[in-house]
C-alpha cells in the first residue's frame, strides 16, 4: 500500500491521518517477522486514535450517516484486537493478512464514507466543497495507464 493523490479528500486533518495510516499499513506489509508485534501495536494504536477522532468529529458536527461509519470503525477495531491476540501467540501471518485486508478495505471506505465526512466538514467549517488538486490526471484512461506514442 502506498499513498497517492487519489487518496486525498480535501480536508487536511483527515488527509494527514490517512497518510499516516497508509504508511503504517505499508510498514506492516514489509517489516521483518521479528518486527511484526511492534509494528502491529503501532498500527492498532493509530487505528484507535484515528477512529476515535473521526467518531468524535461526526458526533460533534451532527454528521447524518455517523452510525454506519462508527460501526465500521468498531468492526475494524474488533478485528485488530483478534489479530493482536493471534500475533501474541506467534501467528505473524495473521498480521500480514490483516494488513492486506486493510489495504483492500481502505480505498472504498475513504472514497465513500470518509469523502462524505470530508465534504461535510469543509462545508460546515468553510461554506464550500473541498478543493483537491491532483498531480496525476488520467483523462479517459484507467488509473496507471501509460500513454504510448499513439496516445
Amino acid at each position: 500500500m502506498e499513498w497517492n493523490d487519489s487518496m486525498t479528500l480535501g480536508y487536511e486533518p483527515m488527509d494527514m491521518v490517512h497518510q499516516e495510516f497508509v504508511e503504517l499499513v505499508a510498514d506492516l506489509q514489509r517489516c521483518a517477522d521479528a518486527e511484526v508485534p511492534a509494528v502491529l501495536d503501532e498500527l492498532v494504536e493509530h487505528l484507535e486514535s484515528h477512529f476515535r477522532g473521526e467518531d468524535e468529529l461526526m458526533t460533534r458536527h451532527d454528521f447524518p450517516p455517523k452510525d454506519c461509519h462508527i460501526e465500521e470503525h468498531a468492526a475494524v477495531l474488533r478485528s485488530a484486537a483478534e489479530v493482536r491476540q493471534r500475533v501474541a501467540h506467534g501467528d505473524h501471518a495473521e498480521a500480514r493478512s490483516f494488513a492486506a485486508a486493510l489495504a483492500g478495505w481502505f480505498p472504498a471506505h475513504a472514497d465513500y464514507m470518509d469523502a462524505a465526512l470530508a465534504h461535510w466538514m469543509v462545508k460546515r467549517l468553510h461554506g464550500g466543497k473541498p478543493l483537491v488538486f491532483r498531480r496525476e490526471v488520467h483523462v479517459g484512461r484507467a488509473p496507471g495507464h501509460a500513454l504510448n506514442a499513439n496516445g
